[in-house]
């Protein structure tokens, strides 16, 4: 059924006229697909099912190709992104990128490679990605194969600072960025666009397993001061006015911590502290997706609190 539903949404989209006035967007939107016409170029969105976290993978179309950004957590949907995009845009996908260290944007290489599609990312992402994978096929590989990578194919490091670089006949510039999310990030800019992976999400709770919300704060203001991008398109979410993203995720996480300190006793956490804390998020938050994400990241958070404590104590 989602196959015959997919290829119906195809079809539609890729009938959709261009706009006639370039200067107005315009869009084609459906439970998988959503694409933006800008002068000459598009943006599309591909957003996988629940049961690969709601990841969305983003195409832009450029001259001679089509650019990828992020490569899916299934195989299975890294084809499908690639399927939607070149049918909607009758290009072929020359590019594909990893955003940061996480299965939900690095999977889908081999399956990207197999198909000859350059799959590149920082230095600093490539070298994170093998821990990475070996910890997490413990928690997911039994559960989800045969659609989970068989082995580890890494992207190509391809830059180790911020720089421009071209694309499919498309000027783009590569950010790289420090740990927040992970312990590395890549943003990628289009002109007045931005890609942020996990970064930034609209309407999810954070994955906030490293425990590192400060540093978050912290690439969430030299988004302000250095990109200012007018439209943010998040990991997760409909993309949104870049200011409306960055004060909404920035609220957020400050709420988290508040909320972690409310109930911070300086112990170990409890599963009783674990519960009252994600009670209070969620009730502010009642129609953010993935809960359950809070589980990892609560307990993390906590210990960086501690951590904090033992290192001011130490140093008295």
């Amino acid at each position: 059924m989602k196959s015959i539903l997919i290829f119906f949404i195809v079809f539609m989209v890729s009938c959709s006229p261009e706009p006639e006035n370039n200067t107005a967007p315009k869009v084609a939107e459906s439970e998988y697909v959503k694409v933006e016409y800008h002068n000459d170029y598009q943006i599309g969105s591909y957003t996988s099912s629940p049961w690969g976290f709601d990841t969305n993978s983003y195409w832009i179309e450029g001259p001679h190709g089509v650019v990828l950004i992020g490569t899916q957590f299934l195989p299975s949907a890294a084809n499908e992104a690639v399927n939607i995009a070149e049918s909607v845009t009758g290009k072929k996908v020359v590019m594909a990128i990893v955003l940061h260290a996480n299965p939900d944007k690095f999977n889908g290489t081999a399956t990207l490679k197999s198909r000859g599609i350059k799959v590149v990312s920082s230095n600093q992402i490539v070298s994170l990605i093998p821990d990475i994978d070996e910890q997490r096929r413990e928690w997911f590989y039994d559960r989800y194969k045969p659609d989970y990578p068989e082995k580890l194919v890494l992207p190509d490091a391809l830059w180790d600072k911020t720089q421009e670089f071209e694309a499919a006949g498309l000027r783009f510039k590569a950010y790289v960025i420090r740990d927040a999310v992970s312990d590395a990030h890549l943003l990628i800019g289009l002109d007045d666009h931005l890609f942020v992976g996990d970064l930034i999400v609209n309407k999810y709770h954070a994955w906030m397993e490293s425990g590192k919300s400060k540093q978050w704060l912290e690439r969430l203001e030299e988004i302000r001061k250095f990109v200012k991008p007018a439209v943010i398109h998040p990991g997760r979410g409909y993309a949104m006015n870049g200011d409306e993203l960055l004060n909404q995720q920035e609220a957020y996480l400050r709420f988290v911590n508040k909320t972690i300190n409310r109930f911070y006793t300086g112990g170990e956490i409890t599963e009783q502290d674990k519960k009252d804390i994600i009670k209070v998020i969620t009730e502010k938050y009642p129609d953010y997706g993935f809960e359950y994400f809070l589980n990892i990241g609560i307990p993390a958070e906590w210990q960086q609190t501690r951590q904090k404590d033992h290192e001011m104590m130490m140093s008295k």
